[in-house]
C-alpha cells in the first residue's frame, strides 16, 4: 500500500478531543501534517530504507536475465552505513547509487555477497551515523503472524504493505538456489526486491526477494538468520570464508512431476561446455537417484567446489553420464578491486 492521504473520518478520530476551554500558551498544537497514517512497525523501519539504483555493463553475464539497469531497496543495519539487500541486484555491478528517505543521493560500494543465501551488503559513501533498523528473529515468527513489507519505488516514495506470514517452508529455484526455510508473505508488495519484512515490533525478520505465483501474488522473504550470524564476516572478507564453497554447475532446471529437467545453461557456468541439452532429464547425481530439485541440490552440494560431478541424464530414450568440473560461483563475480 502506498503512502497516501488520511481519509477525513480517520483523521478526525486521530485528532485530540476538543476542549471547551481555550488552550494555554504552553500547549503545543499538533499540525495535521505531523500525523502519520503509517503503522507504528512501519514507521520504526522507514528511516533505514534506501532506494538502490544499479548500473551493470550491458555485456555482463547477468545482464541478459536481470538487465543492465536495476532498481530495488536496501535496509541499513549498521550506523556506519552498511545496508542489506538481495544479491541479484548487485551481480556485476559497475556503479551503485543509494537514495535516502530525505531525498539525498549517495554513492555506494559493493561490500560482500552471499550467493548461497541470496543476500548482499553495500556501504553508503556518506557521513554518518545512519539510522539503523533493528534486526529481529524470524525463528519467533509463526504462520499467521502480522508483517509489514517496506521498500521504496523509483520515485523514492515509500511502498509498504501490511500483511501476514502465509507459510514457512523450504523453497528451491531454478538457478541452483535453495532455502531450507523461507517466509512466504501475503499480500505481495509491488516493490519486493530488497524490501524489509518486519514483525509487529518493527524489527527486520526477513528480506523480500521474489514474487511468486499468479495474482494475487505472494512474496518470498529470506530469513534474517541467514545474515545475522555472518554479517561481520561478510563485511570483513566480502564473502563467507568459514563456509566451504558449494560446487556450482550453471544448470537451470525445472521440476516436472517428480522429474528434474534441464531448461537452460548459464553462459558462464561449466555445464554450458559439458554437453547438457535442453530437455535432458536428470536421473542421478554422483550415482545417487534424484527425483526433485531439492534432492538434486542436496547431492550436488554434498561435494565441494572444484570436484568433478557426475550427472546421469535421460536423453532420446537412452542414458548418458556427463562429468562436469564444478566451480565456486563466488569466484565469477567481483566484489572488491
Amino acid at each position: 500500500m502506498r503512502r497516501g492521504a488520511i481519509p477525513p473520518l480517520a483523521l478526525a478520530l486521530l485528532l485530540p478531543a476538543l476542549s471547551l476551554a481555550a488552550p494555554s500558551s504552553e500547549e503545543r498544537r499538533v499540525h495535521p501534517r505531523e500525523l502519520s497514517g503509517l503503522p507504528s512497525f512501519v514507521k520504526r523501519v522507514e528511516p533505514s530504507i534506501v532506494g538502490l539504483r544499479v548500473r551493470v555493463p550491458e555485456k555482463a553475464a547477468s545482464a541478459t536475465r536481470l538487465g543492465s539497469r536495476r532498481f530495488g531497496s536496501a535496509v541499513i543495519f549498521d550506523a556506519r552505513g552498511y545496508a542489506l539487500t538481495v544479491s541479484y541486484l548487485l551481480l556485476d555491478a559497475a556503479s551503485l547509487e543509494a537514495r535516502s528517505r530525505d531525498g539525498r543521493r549517495w554513492e555506494a560500494k559493493l561490500v560482500g555477497l552471499d550467493l548461497d543465501a541470496g543476500l548482499g551488503v553495500i556501504k553508503l559513501e556518506g557521513a554518518g551515523p545512519w539510522a539503523a533498523a533493528p534486526l529481529g528473529r524470524s525463528t519467533d515468527v509463526v504462520t499467521g503472524a502480522r508483517t509489514g513489507t517496506v521498500g521504496v519505488d523509483e520515485d523514492n516514495d515509500l511502498v509498504h504493505v501490511t500483511g501476514a506470514v502465509h507459510a514457512i517452508q523450504p523453497f528451491s529455484a531454478y538457478w541452483e538456489w535453495m532455502l531450507d526455510r523461507a517466509l512466504i508473505v501475503a499480500p505481495a508488495s509491488p516493490q519486493w526486491g530488497g524490501s524489509a519484512v518486519v514483525n509487529d515490533r518493527g524489527e527486520v525478520v526477513g528480506i523480500a526477494s521474489l514474487r511468486l505465483g499468479e495474482a494475487p501474488h505472494v512474496n518470498l522473504a529470506i530469513p534474517i538468520e541467514r545474515f545475522t550470524p555472518v554479517k561481520d564476516e561478510l563485511i570483513a572478507a566480502g564473502r563467507i570464508v568459514s563456509r566451504p564453497p558449494r560446487p556450482w554447475l550453471g544448470l537451470y532446471t525445472v521440476e516436472v512431476q517428480g522429474v528434474v529437467v534441464v531448461s537452460e545453461t548459464s553462459p558462464i557456468g561449466p555445464a554450458a561446455a559439458a554437453g547438457f541439452l535442453k530437455g535432458d532429464r536428470i536421473l542421478r547425481v554422483n550415482g545417487v537417484a534424484v527425483a526433485s530439485q531439492r534432492e538434486f541440490y542436496e547431492q550436488l552440494w554434498s561435494r565441494r567446489a572444484g570436484d568433478l560431478i557426475e550427472v546421469a541424464v535421460q536423453r532420446n530414450g537412452g542414458v548418458q553420464v556427463i562429468t562436469v568440473p564444478s566451480v565456486d560461483r563466488h569466484s565469477l563475480f567481483r566484489v572488491r578491486d
